[in-house]
């Protein structure tokens, strides 16, 4: 019950190709996907070909980020939907865990980190998140897609904390979900079922093996 579009990995834009001066990564599938992501380009429920996690500087003040990424996305040219991320981590850095044939990338970036359930405005909005793009091979329902996102960052919550950093995140996090959009459709997935648990070793992984190499 796996997708007819296999799991890719990301390939790095070199920085001198960018408009940025920084590099790039840019997942592209050869047949739309399922995507559900809180990126603020293609943020929400949609099929896309393609998602990109651009760095940029940690000075980085635009104030139309959906803007940029959609120019960015031109810059690559890259055709139909997608998601986009931004970082101010170094995506040359990226990291991949699997387990099963669930497989998660992230950038990992820390600088500042933030609790939730904080005070108002303890620390703005910075470009340094936590980025992370995972793979599921069979089609998930409505909830099973949010439910996932849920996963994803209960596990990169309890990656942190486990290494000991001050907080569940930084206030720029972002998640995308991927998976296909045909065959038989799981309704689960959270921590305890069968691709939620998968889900959840991948992402804790990333994340350790993130912190470990900063």
């Amino acid at each position: 019950m796996t997708a007819s579009v296999g799991t890719v990995e990301p390939e790095l834009v070199a920085a001198d190709s960018m408009s940025t001066g920084r590099p790039c990564l840019v997942w592209r599938w050869s047949e739309p996907v399922e995507a559900i992501s809180s990126a603020t380009l293609g943020g929400g429920r949609k099929s896309v070909r393609w998602v990109i996690d651009a760095e940029v500087d940690h000075t980085y003040g635009r104030l139309d980020p959906a803007v940029h990424l959609a120019e960015l996305a031109t810059e690559l040219a890259l055709a139909g939907d997608g998601v986009g991320l931004l970082t101010a981590a170094p995506v040359r850095d990226w990291q991949r865990a699997r387990d099963d044939a669930v497989t998660v990338d992230g950038t990992i970036g820390v600088t500042r980190p933030t609790w939730a359930a904080d005070a108002d405005d303890r620390h703005a909005t910075w470009p340094d998140t936590v980025n992370l793009v995972a793979q599921i091979p069979v089609r998930l329902s409505e909830a099973a897609m949010v439910n996932a996102v849920v996963t994803v960052t209960e596990a990169k919550s309890q990656a942190l904390v486990e290494r000991g950093v001050p907080g569940t995140g930084t206030a720029s996090d972002a998640v995308c979900v991927v998976c296909p959009t045909i065959g038989p459709i799981e309704p689960f997935a959270g921590p305890r079922s069968w691709w939620g648990a998968r889900l959840a070793r991948a992402t804790h992984a990333c994340v350790t093996a993130g912190l470990e190499a900063s």
